[in-house]
C-alpha cells in the first residue's frame, strides 16, 4: 500500500503580540505558504518561511495537520 496522504497547511503572519495565544495582528493578511501531502514537506517550507522573516519577531509561521480537521478519527503512523 502506498505512503497515504497526511494534508498539511503551513500559514503565517504577524502576531499582535509573543504573549498569550497566537492571534493574528491582521488574519486576512495571512500567508497561505502552501498545502503538502506529509509533515516533511510542510516542515521544509516552514522552515523556509520561518527563516526568511527572522529578523521580524512577531512574524511566526505554523504547520496546520489539515488531515486530522478532514479526518479526525484516522489512525495516523509515526511521522519523523
Amino acid at each position: 500500500m502506498p505512503d497515504r496522504q497526511l494534508l498539511h497547511l503551513v500559514i503565517g503572519g504577524e502576531l499582535k503580540s509573543l504573549e498569550g495565544p497566537a492571534e493574528f495582528k491582521d488574519p486576512r493578511k495571512v500567508d497561505l505558504v502552501g498545502a503538502y501531502p506529509n509533515y516533511n514537506e510542510a516542515l521544509k517550507a516552514w522552515r523556509g518561511k520561518a527563516q526568511s522573516t527572522v529578523d521580524n519577531a512577531l512574524m511566526r509561521y505554523f504547520i496546520i495537520h489539515a488531515h486530522k480537521l478532514l479526518d479526525p478519527e484516522a489512525d495516523e503512523p509515526h511521522e519523523h
